[in-house]
């Protein structure tokens, strides 16, 4: 996969960052950008299925430029607290603001990237990439321009002319994250956009999403079942309890950054990490 040249993706107005030399500081006093205040959702009774609380009283926050990843049993609302931050499902108590902005409908400072890359298979790679670009009516000049950097970047500058079913699963996820890097949101929220992929896969594709990530201003909020993944990527890693979802624990990762998989896994925090996070999920 190689080393990826992201100084020619993130425009300079965004204040790209060198990761190797400031690797994302984690400033107590940054602002807030997410914020989620006692929130709940609750699901009606639908056919044979009782209704039920998925998520109470839930609240949390993430600040610039932090990447928090959220862990928790299954069925404990982690997607769904996900797309009541982006504004896909509404809160049906509390408020969740980003940037201040109270959340009631997806913005535009907003990306999210899901499991599965849902490209159109009548379009191209490039098309693909373009097509939040166009929707939301951004100048065509901009985003041709920053296209080839942003291909280079995610290693598809040779399938740009390719369709979906020519890619493997890593490749459109990748060009998934290309379109929402396309649109320059401030907040990425991911909901296990690694979690079909194999493990080789998989950490090439954290590797790279950290130089994205490190080298931009970005808030990341990931969804994730790899406790391994995240202790790898995360700043702070919040678990969640079993249905109703709440925030049980919030831990913070302290290891160096930059990181690759060999040298933080000789870490012994990071086994402890891992050992920790395991416990508290209830693995042993």
């Amino acid at each position: 996969m190689g080393i990826v040249n992201l100084s020619r993706v993130v425009p300079r107005e965004t204040a790209v960052l060198s990761a190797a030399a400031n690797p994302a500081p984690q400033d107590a006093e940054a602002r807030v950008m997410i914020d989620v205040d006692n929130v709940g959702k609750r699901f009606a009774a639908r056919g044979d299925a009782a209704a039920f609380n998925a998520l109470e009283d839930v609240s949390m926050q993430v600040r610039q430029r932090e990447f928090v990843s959220i862990l928790g049993p299954s069925g404990c609302g982690k997607s769904t607290l996900l797309r009541m931050v982006s504004g896909l499902v509404p809160c049906d108590a509390g408020e969740i603001r980003v940037d201040g902005r109270s959340i009631t409908a997806p913005v535009p400072e907003i990306g999210v990237v899901f499991q599965t890359s849902n490209m159109l298979p009548w379009l191209t790679v490039g098309d693909n990439i373009r097509l939040g670009a166009k929707l939301r009516n951004l100048p065509t000049v901009k985003t041709e321009a920053r296209l080839p950097g942003l291909l280079d970047t995610l290693g598809l500058t040779q399938f740009v002319d390719r369709y979906p079913h020519e890619l493997s699963g890593g490749m459109r996820q990748r060009a998934a994250i290309g379109q929402i890097l396309l649109l320059e949101p401030r907040v990425m929220l991911m909901d296990e956009p690694f979690g079909a992929l194999d493990a080789l896969t998989r950490d090439k594709l954290n590797v790279e999403l950290l130089r994205i990530w490190q080298q931009s201003t970005l808030t990341v909020l990931l969804v994730t079942h790899s406790i391994h993944e995240a202790v790898f990527l995360s700043d702070r890693v919040l678990v969640m309890s079993p249905r109703p979802g709440r925030v049980q624990h919030d831990v913070k990762i302290d290891l160096p950054r930059p990181r690759q998989p060999d040298e933080i896994k000789r870490d012994p925090r990071y086994g402890e990490y891992v050992s920790e996070l395991s416990r508290m999920m209830g693995v042993f």
